[in-house]
Order: C-alpha cells, then sequence, then structure tokens
C-alpha cells in the first residue's frame, strides 16, 4: 500500500512540474542548466573547442555545465548505447560498459565573486567497451524520469581507411556557394557481409547535427578491392559552405572586446549589447579565423579559474534588416545547439528597423550566425554562401556486423576545408 501511495504521489508531482521526455540529441530539459561542454580533455589549451570524439579504450572525454541554483544538486548520469541515426540500439548495458550504469557527480564547486551564484560540475566520461554512438544521460537523484541533460558521444575504432578526391562535380553555380566531400573507404583486412546495406556513412559539418548528411549512400562497391566509392552527383549531398562566423568577445566585462556596443552595469545581471550587425548577403567573402561556430569560457578580469569566476550576463544581439516575409529569424551558434526554438527566435523591433535577441551567457568568446527559416529564402539569406568559407567536416563510418546487433563506429576521419 506504501509502495502505491508513493508511485501515485511521483506521478502527480511528474505531472504537476511538468513530465520530461528524453530525446536522443543534445539537449537542456532545465532552464537553471547553462554552458553545457563534452570535449576530449587533452594538453590543448582550447581543448573545449574539439568534438566529443574518443578513441576506443582512450576515452577523455569531460563533461562540464553550471546550475544557476544556489544549491548543490544530487546529479547522476547514465550512458545509452545507439545506432548511427541515435535511435536507442538493443544492446544491454553490460554489452557496452563494464561498470554499473549509473555514476555519482561528485566534483562540484560554486561561483566565485560573481553577480549571478552558480554551481559548475564535472564529470569524467566513463570507458566504454565497443565502438559506436553514446548519449550520456543527467538525471536528478537516481530518479530517471527527472531529466537534467543528455549529450551525444563518439567513440571510434579506426578499422577502415579513407583517400579523398577533392575533384569537383556538379554545376558551376552550386561550386560557388556549397561543398562536397568525395572520397573512397578502403576496408582491408575487415570481413564485411554485403557493404552496401550493411555500412553505414555519416558526415557532419562544424559539429553540428541540425544539418548532418545521415546514411549517404555510396556510388560504387568494389567488393573485389574492397573499396566503397563515395562521388556525389546529388545536389542533397552538398553542404552549403555558409560564411565565417560572426563572433562576440567579452571575455572582459570591465573592458568588453570586439563587436561589442556598450554594457549596463547597473543592472542585475549585467546586460552587454554587441554592435548592430547587417545583412552579408551580396557582398564578397572576407577572410578572418573564426570558431567554427564553437565557443569558449575565459575570464581576463581575474587570474583564477574561469570555471567558477567567469559571470553570466544578459546579451542583446540586434540584426538590421527589414522584416522577413513568411519567415522566421533565429540566432545559432553551439552555444545554443543551433535549435530553432521559441527561445532563440528573434524578434523584430519595428522602431529600429531590426530583429533583437537576448540570451544569458558565460563570460567568454562566442561565434554565431543569424539563420532564416522562410519557405522564400535559403537559410543562409544574411550571411551569404562562399565556397572558399573554412569548414571542419567529419566522416563517420558505421558497420553493423551480425553480433553485437548494434552500429559500430568502425572509421573517423575529421577533414578541414580551406584550412588556414
Amino acid at each position: 500500500m506504501l509502495l502505491q501511495f508513493t508511485t501515485l504521489f511521483t506521478t502527480l508531482l511528474l505531472l504537476l512540474q511538468g513530465a520530461k521526455s528524453l530525446v536522443y540529441e543534445n539537449k537542456v530539459y532545465e532552464p537553471e542548466i547553462k554552458t553545457v561542454q563534452l570535449y576530449g580533455a587533452k594538453t590543448d589549451p582550447r581543448a573545449e573547442l574539439l568534438p566529443a570524439v574518443a578513441a576506443l579504450r582512450q576515452n577523455d572525454l569531460v563533461l562540464e555545465f553550471d546550475d544557476l541554483r544556489y544549491d548543490h544538486e544530487s546529479y547522476y548520469v547514465r550512458v545509452i548505447h545507439c545506432n548511427y541515426d541515435w535511435t536507442p540500439s538493443r544492446l544491454r548495458d553490460l554489452d557496452f560498459i563494464s561498470e554499473y550504469n549509473e555514476f555519482v557527480i561528485n566534483d562540484y564547486a560554486f561561483s566565485s565573486n560573481t553577480v549571478i551564484p552558480y554551481v559548475h560540475y564535472k564529470f569524467k566520461v566513463p570507458n566504454v567497451k565497443i565502438p559506436g554512438n553514446y548519449l550520456l544521460v543527467v538525471y536528478r537523484d537516481g530518479n530517471k524520469s527527472d531529466l537534467v541533460l543528455s549529450q551525444r558521444f563518439m567513440a571510434f575504432d579506426n578499422r577502415t581507411s579513407i583517400l579523398q578526391d577533392n575533384q569537383s562535380i556538379g554545376s558551376i553555380n552550386l561550386r560557388l556557394t556549397n561543398q562536397q566531400l568525395n572520397f573512397t573507404l578502403n576496408y582491408k583486412g575487415l570481413e564485411i557481409v554485403n557493404p552496401f546495406e550493411s555500412v553505414h556513412v555519416v558526415i557532419r559539418q562544424n559539429q553540428r547535427w541540425d544539418n548532418a548528411k545521415y546514411n549517404v549512400k555510396p556510388s560504387f562497391v568494389r567488393e573485389d578491392r574492397k573499396q566503397i566509392e563515395y562521388r556525389f552527383f546529388d545536389e542533397d549531398k552538398y553542404f552549403n559552405a555558409g560564411n565565417e562566423f560572426r563572433f562576440i568577445d567579452f571575455r572582459s566585462i570591465n573592458f568588453p572586446g570586439q563587436n561589442t556596443d556598450r554594457i549596463d552595469k547597473a543592472a542585475k545581471p549585467f546586460h552587454l549589447w554587441i554592435q548592430k550587425d547587417k545583412s552579408r548577403l551580396g557582398d564578397s567573402y572576407a577572410q578572418y579565423l573564426d570558431l567554427n561556430g564553437q565557443y569558449y569560457i575565459e575570464n581576463l578580469d581575474y587570474n583564477s579559474d574561469d570555471e567558477i569566476t567567469s559571470d553570466y550576463i544578459d546579451v542583446t544581439m540586434t540584426l538590421a534588416s527589414p522584416p522577413l516575409a513568411n519567415g522566421k529569424v533565429y540566432t545559432v551558434g553551439a552555444f545554443n545547439n543551433y535549435r530553432r526554438t521559441a527561445e532563440n527566435e528573434m524578434t523584430y523591433q519595428k522602431a529600429l528597423g531590426a530583429y533583437e535577441f537576448t540570451t544569458r551567457l558565460k563570460q567568454g568568446w562566442y561565434d554565431y550566425q543569424y539563420l532564416a527559416v522562410s519557405d522564400q529564402q535559403e537559410p543562409y539569406y544574411f550571411e551569404g554562401s562562399h565556397y572558399e568559407t573554412e569548414n571542419f567536416y567529419e566522416i563517420f563510418v558505421y558497420y553493423r556486423p551480425f553480433q553485437p546487433d548494434a552500429d559500430l563506429l568502425i572509421g573517423y576521419f575529421p577533414i578541414t576545408i580551406n584550412q588556414r
């Protein structure tokens, strides 16, 4: 009877709070959770810019995030194995992880001398036994339904190699605004049955999942040579090259950096306005080094731990433009996982003749772009698209053998086009 009452009470509580449904993507389920980063903790001074990808048995991935509530919470983590298309696989926990699949986040620290208090959490991702796609899920007090965040990561075991072919294929017009990857996959030394059906290739640009190409089909399979050729003729396999990302530098709040306009310190939290942006459509390509849409946290005001001394401030971005007919405009970047949601939609201010968007960000350097969603305009309507743009691509090669019945990541190949 007591167990039934407890279960009923928990169910009613979830209904009152609003039940959370797990989605197999990078997502934050509570507005107080900010600055979620999952990256390889290498010696690189900007390791947080690196993708959440690690070699099998050499996992150095670290999860970090902030909770803007005052008190420490008991957060737990579990790992879910996924197929190449990020649907949950049929594997049991013991098939892909050696430990009990529930971990407590014990590494946390309270913010120091910040206007907005928060608790910073850090978690070392456990090793997995087989290569593939994984979802890291954080939840509260051991209650798997009380979701906090989910983050994707990949573990690879390179059993293949590729030979890249930079030969352009397609119309001249597409070559001016798009980029494509042509390559040959070699799987010598690996027995693959029916490679056309059992091998799946996924390609993503600048660590984005919103425009990734899934299950890319080969143009030729040469089983006698153990080669699979990927030479793309169709437009849907091209990537829009886009433009170099816009950026904002507020690593110092006392002396905000490039592209900032003014800051109001009378407000709590502080409020920063960036310089008014304008559309870049029709502009010639301008080369400069960006972060390919990423961001990093840094505090130039204090020589101490950036993770707990960097403050949160409200940042307003402004895009001068006539209103987009029958469409919406979003500010996107790695800081919000390129999500086109109501929280990231810009509002048109008729008095300013511009779109505005305000978000709360942690002190640092951020790349961003303006994305149009309209039946009449391309997504890069405000940014332009140039084949000269530097972009970071990743090719993921998955193979599904008879055992285990899961997609194994047997090839991971990072490629930079127009590397500076």
